[in-house]
């Protein structure tokens, strides 16, 4: 369970969401993949392969940015493969959680030995670590120590329940978090934006908790059905005498008001999303961070009082979905975005829920913020040239979204 996999999109949405909001360029033109070194190319064939939910977004960031989040991801997703790999004993797999930043620095470095899907990356960690080596030492130091860090504390809970709300954040801050933190920090380092933006910790870790949290709710049954557990201890156990026995027809009643309950202490990191996005400057940067923040308060909203949590997948819809990734081009349009979905959340809160008087006190303290800067504005008020972009582009994820199996599921659309 991680932040990186858990907001996936099958890797072909990229190839329909190819245009910056502002120029409706292609991302990658011919000229610039055949600037590329053979190894850079890999990178980002593996990207595409093994990214889904951010593949798009990745290629869209300007300059140089670009490759050093790429080869982050890569990293971090080549880590969260040993971490996923259940074939791997404890004996070896600790070690190599400890130790994975310092292989960024061994040339000939790999693991072939693991069964995950992703395991390529693994297996061909000699690509990925050259191209890391090639980038600017800035961007080197903030991917090694992440790594290091997220290292560390995937191998602290590999035998480690999630007991209380501090642990659940702990858990996410290591998994999510961190990933927030080394992206705002790389954004700062290439000077696309302000030096603030990777200097304000707390901001950066609550955008990772705030998705990690929506993944955990939303996943609820796919992760019992693995035999995982990352609700936290100190709310379900309030509900019910295990965690599985909420999936029980009988326990719906209490199971909803412990979903409730959660849904309501992620709503928490709202605040501080929306601050966040306000303090950036680049286009490419806000698109990078606002579409996943969207497609999770979508979610949440769609999670909210729900039984379906409970009984298989909750989705937002397909034309939702593209909407959400058109509208989320600014930080006024984000506002308007947040006030609907926590609008949603307070209508359908049930007065005898015991978390109720939390999630009404959280709504209008995300209400007050959204309203803060004045009137909402239209979502829709574009230009006429990016008002034909979004058109062409709703049109190509209509096209796509329509045709994708269930099985490759739109992770945080229903």
């Amino acid at each position: 369970m991680d932040f990186l996999r858990s907001l996936g999109h099958p890797e072909e949405i990229y190839n329909l969401c190819r245009f910056k909001m502002a120029g409706c360029r292609a991302v990658l033109s011919r000229q610039e993949r055949e600037a590329m070194s053979d190894s850079l190319r890999t990178c980002y064939t593996y990207l595409n392969q093994t990214s889904r939910s951010f593949a798009a977004v990745i290629q869209a960031l300007d300059g140089e940015l670009r490759h050093a989040v790429c080869i982050f991801y890569l990293v971090l997703r080549a880590l969260d493969t040993v971490e996923d790999d259940m074939t791997i004993s404890l004996e070896t797999k600790v070690p190599m959680l400890h130790n994975f930043h310092t292989y960024l620095y061994q040339a000939d470095w790999r693991f072939t030995e693991s069964k995950e899907k992703d395991r390529q990356v693994l297996e061909d960690f000699p690509t990925i670590s050259l191209e890391f080596r090639s980038l600017a030492v800035v961007y080197q130091e903030v991917i090694a120590d992440i790594c290091h860090k997220m290292g560390l504390g995937m191998a602290e809970f590999l035998e480690k329940q999630v007991e209380s709300l501090l642990e659940w954040d702990k858990y996410c801050h290591y998994v999510a978090g961190l990933v927030g933190i080394g992206l705002s920090r790389l954004f700062s380092a290439s000077e696309l934006e302000d030096a603030i933006v990777g200097e304000d910790r707390r901001l950066s870790n609550s955008m990772g908790l705030f998705l990690q949290k929506t993944n955990i709710i939303r996943d609820y049954l796919e992760d019992q059905l693995e035999g995982r557990e990352f609700w936290p201890r100190e709310v379900w156990s309030k509900y019910g005498k295990k965690l599985s026995e909420l999936a029980k027809s009988e326990n719906i009643v209490p199971a909803v008001q412990c979903l409730n309950e959660l849904v309501t202490n992620a709503l928490q990191h709202v605040p501080d999303v929306l601050l966040y996005l306000s303090r950036l400057r680049n286009q490419s940067v806000f698109n990078f961070c606002a579409v996943p923040q969207v497609m999770a308060i979508a979610t949440l909203a769609a999670c909210y009082n729900n039984q379906q949590v409970f009984k298989g997948v909750v989705k937002i819809r397909k034309g939702q979905a593209v909407t959400l990734m058109m509208d989320a081009t600014n930080i006024q349009a984000v506002r308007a975005i947040m006030y609907q979905y926590v609008n949603e959340i307070y209508q359908k809160i049930p007065l005898t829920d015991p978390s109720s008087g939390r999630t009404q006190n959280i709504v209008s303290t995300v209400q007050k913020l959204s309203l803060s800067s004045g009137p909402l504005v239209s979502r829709h008020s574009f230009s006429p040239i990016y008002l034909s972009c979004a058109m062409l582009l709703a049109a190509l994820s209509w096209q796509y979204l329509s045709t994708v199996q269930a099985s490759e599921e739109v992770h945080t659309g229903q």
